[in-house]
């Protein structure tokens, strides 16, 4: 076996999407991901049902990435699996398998923290994608975690800021669904925001100290001012969406590349990076193109649109990194839904 050209199979199950994907090295042979669309009825993730999902699907899903693969269980070196952090029920689905799959295998078995996985989706293999280099600054942003980390290495990252209450991604879900937007709404807010006025309403943005973020209050005054506006027009949300979304977006994304350019000038760091389900946010990459004009010194990387959100390709990615350095886990490891960065 070359080095780091081990195959690495990924699993993936810390929220409502049962992933599966095989690399080698950093190339990715095989990616599926299976998607519960159930929880839009609720508006929003119900535990317990992605949790039964993910134990229907999870076999499924394995199969179908083999197939993809043209490769047998017996052809792979190691396992990676999510360990946390992520719904405990859902993240038990994945662990117990993974555990099963190398006992069975007799193959290693790779615990992976799911946020230094979406930090090292950088390094996937894909056209048009270019790996940072170490050390360099990333914005990971998604439903559940806004971070500003410091990475100095695959194994060692320093969080530099982290939201005090709701993530970037919540803020997304929780504007639209004040605007009736089905869930999840980040992305549906991001298509209507594009036949938009970014610049139609202005929403309060919280000055947060040091490198930290909060989007609670930015919530607080959608709030507030949709309420005040459909009371004097029932019909303003209606008439007035595409610049309700582009303005709602604009002051989301103006809040992280804020906070993003104190770190860089803090840190002087040339190389940055953003990931996460919300870093295929046009919009946020939009402003990250203005800053690049603006000052061509610094490199920017943004992983590929199909790899932001949760997937398997990210853990199987830094399960190689792990398996190289030979940080394997036992059969005595569990999943941990509050697992530190």
């Amino acid at each position: 076996m070359e080095l780091n050209n081990q195959l690495i199979l990924g699993i993936e199950s810390s929220c409502d999407d049962t992933a599966v994907a095989i690399t080698r090295g950093f190339e990715v042979v095989a990616s599926v991901i299976n998607s519960q669309d159930v929880h839009e009825q609720f508006g929003g993730v119900v535990p317990e049902m992605a949790s039964r999902s993910h134990i229907e699907r999870i076999i499924p899903t394995l199969t179908e990435a083999l197939k993809e693969a043209k490769l047998t269980l017996s052809e792979i070196d190691g396992i990676a699996f999510t360990q946390g952090p992520g719904l405990m029920g859902s993240l038990v689905v994945g662990t117990s398998f993974a555990k099963g799959l190398a006992m069975a295998l007799n193959k290693p078995l790779v615990a992976v923290n799911h946020l230094h996985a979406h930090i090292l989706s950088h390094f996937i293999q894909e056209e048009g994608m270019v790996a940072p280099v170490f050390p360099y600054l990333c914005l990971t942003v998604s439903g559940g975690h806004t971070q500003l980390v410091l990475v100095k290495s695959p194994m060692e990252m320093e969080i530099l800021g982290k939201t005090i209450d709701d993530a970037a991604g919540e803020a997304f879900d929780k504007a639209g669904k004040m605007l009736g937007l089905p869930y999840p709404a980040g992305p549906i807010i991001d298509q209507l925001a594009e036949n938009g006025n970014p610049n139609r309403f202005t929403f309060s943005i919280p000055k947060i100290a040091a490198l930290d973020f909060s989007f609670s209050g930015l919530k607080t005054s959608i709030l507030y001012f949709l309420k005040k506006a459909t009371a004097e027009n029932p019909l303003f949300i209606e008439t007035q969406l595409f610049d309700l979304c582009a303005s709602i977006q604009e002051a989301i994304n103006t809040a992280l590349i804020q906070k993003l350019k104190e770190a860089q000038k803090a840190t002087g760091l040339s190389c940055i990076a953003i990931s996460g389900g919300v870093s295929a946010n046009q919009g946020l990459r939009n402003k990250l193109n203005e800053w690049k004009t603006q000052d061509p010194t610094l490199s920017f990387h943004v992983t590929h649109k199909k790899y932001c959100t949760d997937n398997a390709a990210m853990i199987a990615v830094t399960g190689n990194f792990l398996f190289e350095t030979g940080s394997f886990a036992t059969q005595k490891v569990a999943a941990n839904a509050r697992l530190p960065f």
